[in-house]
């Protein structure tokens, strides 16, 4: 492995722990449609490819009219807008963890299925304003990952090699998403799923603490 130049993070389950703050505020939406809540735990298996797909297994089993399915996305949308700062959090280690690699020199990204304004609004929120270069969530047009088209622009502006990149997330999706786009990926132990189904998504290291990220990278130097 080359030594590594930029790191590409997911953002939920990976940076933040946002469950909570997304399941409320879809829970708050159904009550007032009158529609089904969910468990937390459940939400760590709905999120993941983006809001289209959140609504669909939200409402799953409902026989809800495609009416019902875009005003429960609206709302959605407008309610985890106002409720996304409530409980979310970095998770133990993130900040300090990015800080190291600022100061190593370390280009850290962020691309995550969120959309875009709600991506940019958390990490605005919780991180210091030059931690990340790049900040991208799903916008419209762009189909969500693991498509690796976001991915790829994001290389491009860059200007690393490929092997110079890391992809660092916590799903299946985002394996995908860095073997479709040429990267390692690095699957994180603690985030919304477990160990089987980063591994069974081809993920190439796999770390419990966002520390080991920082020695995993020094070690790329010498590779």
């Amino acid at each position: 492995m080359k030594p590594i130049k930029a790191v590409i993070f997911d953002l939920d389950g990976t940076l933040l722990d946002t469950i909570d703050d997304i399941a409320d505020s879809m829970n708050r939406t159904l009550s007032l449609f009158g529609l089904k809540t969910h468990d937390t735990t459940a939400y760590k298996r709905f999120v993941g490819r983006g809001v289209d797909r959140l609504v669909d297994a939200v409402l799953e089993g409902s026989a809800a009219s495609e009416k019902t399915w875009g005003a429960v996305k609206k709302m959605y949308l407008r309610t985890y807008a106002e409720w996304q700062r409530r409980k979310t959090c970095p998770y133990p280690g993130i900040v300090a963890t990015i800080s190291a690699l600022n100061a190593a020199g370390i280009s850290c990204n962020v691309l995550s299925n969120k959309p875009d304004p709600d991506t940019n609004a958390v990490i605005e929120h919780y991180f210091a304003p030059d931690a990340f270069v790049h900040v991208v969530g799903q916008k419209p047009g762009y189909p969500v990952k693991p498509d690796p088209r976001s991915a790829n622009e994001m290389i491009a502006a860059l200007g690393f090699a490929k092997d110079e990149i890391l992809y660092v997330g916590d799903t299946g999706t985002d394996m995908e998403t860095a073997k479709n786009a040429g990267l390692v990926s690095v699957g994180v132990l603690w985030g919304f799923r477990d160990e089987r189904e980063l591994r069974e998504s081809g993920a190439v290291h796999l770390i419990a603490r966002p520390e080991e990220l920082i020695g995993l990278i020094e070690r790329s130097a010498f590779a």
